[in-house]
């Protein structure tokens, strides 16, 4: 059930993004998540679940190829003892995560990319970039979970830092959109956008919760903490743009609620519902404030991984840090504001700067080679134009049929 939620995720960020952008790459931007979706599954199948999650030899860095095919995994379960689920439930479970975090990065990247270029570009990340931070943090022999020892219940690192670095890195390698700070470029379908954001915030439970790997108490606190920490920061966001704007927006309060989701996924686990709190209120103000960063800097993120996801994930890394309590789950660790400590939060920023920082540079020689060689981004005649007519030869609404009635 989990996995469904988290695979419902994708489509829901297809809506989500294709409100966002300009009517004329609406479809564009929703095909590259369903494209993902195709692409990573395939990958998954044939080596990259092996790689993400056999074991090692010691040093922490790469799985083997002893799962390839997943024909290893058939019959075999995983668990303690009356606790255990079929492995391919969690296969699918974490094939759905590497989908929805490529499928992040389009929005990075919305209404200037080649589509067959992107196709490339998604196995080529999964195989270099997800696949490796993946089994640094997720698995036991991980260098970041084994011998840094950092904390990440459901992705901090491997969803969210990953994305927001690997996606910052595809900005400056397109660079801007033709009319950056000169256009509006405002979302173009408002209901869809917080169609999208709804369809996120539901699929997001199976997303945390699910990371439990059972129907246990400390699923149900991932759970309850998901929800308190995604519906305080679509308040702090609104209320930021109050006071920076005069006005709330409800594309505000659908980022608010992604930059909350985000920033309690790592610390969902660890931290009680009073710190979600907490978490979702710096989180969606911390995020309000980022996305502005783009102009400040002069990268074009033109849908805010940048500003959401990546800010959002540091904020729920540091947070463990800061407010983790062995009270929720004696697996974890306590925080420097519960335990006095500030080992934990050292480790959590280790984890931070290293998962960053490989993806940012493994991300930029990636998208840098494929744009030298074939092409990574549209003449400007096709952007101009709108990359639906162009590259997929259809638009998402038919105005002469309307305008004919």
């Amino acid at each position: 059930m989990s996995g469904a939620l988290v695979l419902f995720m994708t489509p829901g960020l297809a809506i989500f993004y294709g409100g966002m952008v300009r009517v004329k790459s609406t479809l564009n931007i929703m095909m590259m998540s369903f494209a993902a979706i195709g692409v990573t599954t395939v990958l998954w199948v044939l080596y990259a679940y092996s790689l993400a999650f056999a074991p090692d030899t010691g040093h922490g860095l790469i799985g083997n190829f002893e799962n390839v095919g997943l024909n290893k995994t058939i019959t075999e379960v995983i668990g303690d003892p009356g606790h255990q689920i079929p492995k391919l439930a969690f296969v699918m479970f974490q094939l759905t995560f590497a989908i929805i975090t490529v499928a992040l990065l389009s929005g990075a990247i919305a209404d200037r990319a080649k589509f067959n270029t992107w196709l490339l570009f998604v196995g080529i990340w999964i195989t270099l970039v997800y696949v490796p931070i993946a089994h640094w943090v997720f698995t036991p022999d991980g260098w970041i979970s084994h011998r840094v020892g950092a904390l990440d219940f459901a992705g901090g690192t491997v969803v969210e830092i990953n994305s927001g670095a690997a996606a910052l890195a595809l900005a400056i390698v397109l660079g801007h959109r033709d009319g950056f700070k000169k256009d509006s470029m405002r979302p173009h379908n408002m209901p869809l956008v917080l169609l999208g954001a709804g369809m996120l915030w539901f699929g997001w439970f199976g997303f945390n919760a699910g990371s439990a790997l059972g129907a246990s108490g400390l699923a149900a606190t991932a759970m309850i903490n998901t929800q308190i920490a995604t519906a305080a920061a679509a308040m702090s966001w609104l209320a930021y743009e109050k006071w920076r704007q005069g006005k709330p927006t409800t594309l505000g309060v659908a980022s608010g609620a992604v930059a909350g989701a985000v920033a309690i996924t790592p610390a969902c686990g660890f931290v009680t519902p009073l710190g979600a709190l907490a978490i979702g209120l710096i989180g969606g103000v911390l995020s309000a404030w980022a996305v502005s960063g783009k102009y400040i800097f002069n990268y074009d993120d033109s849908l805010d991984v940048v500003g959401v996801h990546g800010i959002g994930g540091i904020v729920g890394m540091i947070g463990i840090g800061l407010i983790a309590t062995k009270s929720v789950n004696l697996m974890g660790g306590s925080g420097l504001f519960i335990h006095g400590s500030p080992s934990l939060l050292w480790k959590q920023l280790i984890a931070i700067l290293a998962t960053g920082a490989y993806s940012f540079l493994a991300t930029f020689i990636i998208a840098k080679i494929l744009q030298k060689t074939i092409g990574f981004r549209v003449s400007r005649n096709v952007e101009l134009e709108g990359l639906d007519t162009n590259i997929h030869a259809e638009s998402a609404y038919d105005i002469t049929a309307f305008s004919n009635r």
